[in-house]
């Protein structure tokens, strides 16, 4: 039986376009968190963040498993990775280039948009790492 892994991520700059940083949570089926983080990225818009955060969360992530169920805030990110949306934005287009390879990576995927109530945890590392300038790293030593 393969393993689902649960990807949540997000996305936040400070001026739009600013500072910005993002964070994601890798969790097992049963929610329980496998690694967190929260790293800033340099000068980005919101949309770029949402994206980075994506691109490292699929990289941690498959270490973890072949199958992934992400879930973000963004209506954006997803719309546009489900093809519902365009990329028309030329900042966006190289990103979505390269979530599209990343998703290759993985033998099965889920995106789901959820309400920015159940994103809080990726939301406070994305804050906490551009609050402080450097990385935050929380890891399971159990998994």
């Amino acid at each position: 039986m393969t393993h689902t892994i649960i990807l949540h991520t997000d996305g936040a700059a400070r001026g739009n376009p600013g500072p910005a940083a993002i964070g994601v949570v890798i969790s097992d089926q049963s929610g329980k968190e496998i690694h967190a983080f929260g790293e800033p990225i340099g000068h980005a818009t919101n949309n770029e963040a949402e994206y980075r955060a994506l691109l490292r969360g699929l990289e941690r992530a498959a270490v973890y498993g072949e199958n992934v169920e992400i879930r973000t805030d963004s209506e954006l990110l997803a719309r546009q990775l489900q093809g519902a949306y365009r990329v028309r934005a030329a900042n966006l287009q190289p990103l979505y280039v390269q979530v599209q390879r990343a998703l290759k990576r993985f033998a099965h995927v889920t995106i789901r948009i959820i309400p920015r109530e159940l994103n809080r945890r990726a939301d406070a590392l994305a804050n906490a790492a551009l609050n402080r300038g450097e990385r935050v790293e929380e890891r399971s030593n159990d998994f």
